[in-house]
């Protein structure tokens, strides 16, 4: 089996999941790479594990007065979970269209929301901003609630056009206020309190035609009367389209700056975002054929290790290669703390702006955070992943200290690391001299792995997907 495969099946399950262990990519690299691609973007085909055995075994996670409980179980289904990029989309919804549970006034709101990202996330553009203007924990989150006929409030139709669909530069202040306009009367129905009745019960959207505006308005030099035939505008823009390929891009290829540079810093890849741009015009939006073009693209192969994780993709990377845990346990329970620890509290981001991505996921306290965590989640060479890599490096036999560091690295990822990381790992193996099996797999051999492996995920290369 060809070292490239492994490389570029390794790139594509940490962009579209949080990657995936050395066993498992080898049973994939024996498919055709357009075959897995394909697989990914049907998720719907997939089925999922039996999400009872959470409600079984670890009730905890039932709770929603926090988003400790929801958070963890979505983390943990990126790592366990098939569909990992029915997951990874919902993060990247998620993102963009950032809502945060400190203002939900209900706290299933947030979590009926994040599901609706899970069920469209691949849909067509056009059915993603409907139920994205329907939801009523957006609804909730930027006063559509108070948008009333007679009585403006704005906040969701100019953040629908600046943060959400189009970005700044390509509307007017006219527009917002036809935005706003149409979006009157969208509104939901409030959920019965949580005690003591019931926090299952989410609440619904509801349309109020005696609080709507049904006037002519004029949106981007068209007419129109209500949200919807705003959206359908809004997806028929190329500002649209490159919104969110240049979105897509950032997510998934490589690192861009901030979104509210974008109007005056040119994308890193005019071309490749070109290229998706011309997909989701000629599909009249389809976010599934965008991110076919993505992932089939020589861009997105060729763009390894150009991205820092963000914390999710992080502690999910580092539970798959731990392999643990592989049921559902009390440590599950910590894995939303660890991503907040980081800098990414899932379902509460600060504001509306959703994250800063890039290098600004990481300071010395958020770094520390995530070395911290990796070593503590790999140091048990007990553990599964860790047991799988002790296991394959001795199949290989005698290791000199070059040799025993490649075949970590090569374990671990593969992973790309600068010669001065490799200096470092390769010192730190000379002081143990030749890693020898001619006594087997003993305690001492087990350790001197583990504690390689524990190097390599502290390393600065490790932070990058």
């Amino acid at each position: 089996m060809a070292d490239d495969q492994i490389e570029l099946m390794a790139h594509l399950m940490r962009r579209v999941g949080v990657g995936a262990r050395r066993d498992a990519l080898e049973v994939l690299a024996e498919r055709p790479y357009e075959d897995v691609v394909e697989e990914l973007l049907h998720p719907d085909e997939l089925t999922d594990p039996d999400q009872d055995v959470f409600d079984r075994y670890l009730p905890v996670l039932l709770a929603t007065e926090l988003p400790e409980s929801p958070g963890s179980r979505w983390i943990y289904n990126m790592a366990n979970g098939p569909r990992p990029l029915r997951e990874k989309m919902a993060l990247f919804w998620h993102h963009v269209f950032a809502t945060a549970w400190f203002k939900s006034s209900h706290a299933r709101a947030i979590t009926a929301q994040i599901e609706l990202f899970r069920e469209n996330g691949l849909g067509s553009m056009r059915q993603i901003l409907l139920d994205l203007s329907r939801d009523p924990c957006m609804i909730d989150w930027l006063d559509n609630s108070e948008n009333h006929a007679h009585a403006n409030n704005e906040n969701y139709g100019r953040e629908l056009l600046e943060l959400f669909s189009l970005g700044i530069g390509n509307y007017t202040e006219d527009d917002v206020k036809a935005a706003a306009r149409a979006f009157t009367g969208w509104t939901f129905q409030q959920p019965w309190p949580r005690y003591p009745y019931s926090e299952g019960i989410a609440p619904v959207f509801k349309f109020d035609e005696t609080d709507h505006d049904f006037e002519e308005k004029t949106f981007l030099g068209q007419t129109v009367f209500d949200g919807e035939d705003v959206i359908n505008v809004i997806v028929k823009e190329e500002a649209c389209a490159r919104f969110i390929a240049r979105h897509l891009y950032n997510f998934f290829v490589a690192d861009e700056p901030g979104v509210a540079s974008w109007v005056a810093t040119p994308p890193r890849d005019q071309d490749a975002i070109d290229i998706l741009v011309a997909t989701f015009v000629d599909s009249d939006g389809d976010i599934r054929e965008v991110m076919r073009t993505l992932l089939n693209s020589e861009f997105f192969k060729e763009a390894r290790f150009q991205r820092v994780k963000s914390p999710a993709e992080f502690v999910g990377g580092v539970v798959t290669l731990a392999g643990t845990p592989q049921f559902p346990d009390f440590n599950t329970t910590e894995l939303w703390r660890a991503t907040m620890l980081m800098g990414q509290a899932l379902m509460n981001p600060s504001s509306v702006e959703g994250w800063h991505t890039g290098q600004e996921w990481l300071d010395s306290g958020t770094l520390t955070e995530r070395v911290n965590f990796a070593v503590k989640n790999l140091m048990d060479t007990s553990n599964p992943g860790v047991a799988s890599i002790i296991e394959r490096v001795a199949a290989s036999g005698d290791a000199t200290p070059d040799e025993f560091v490649e075949r970590c690295l090569d374990m671990c990822g593969p992973l790309q690391f600068s010669e001065d990381s490799r200096a470092t790992l390769i010192d730190f193996a000379e002081q143990g001299g030749l890693l020898s099996f001619r006594e087997g797999v003993t305690e001492e051999v087990e350790g001197r792995i583990g504690r390689m492996v524990q190097l390599i995920v502290s390393a600065p290369e490790y932070q990058f997907a």
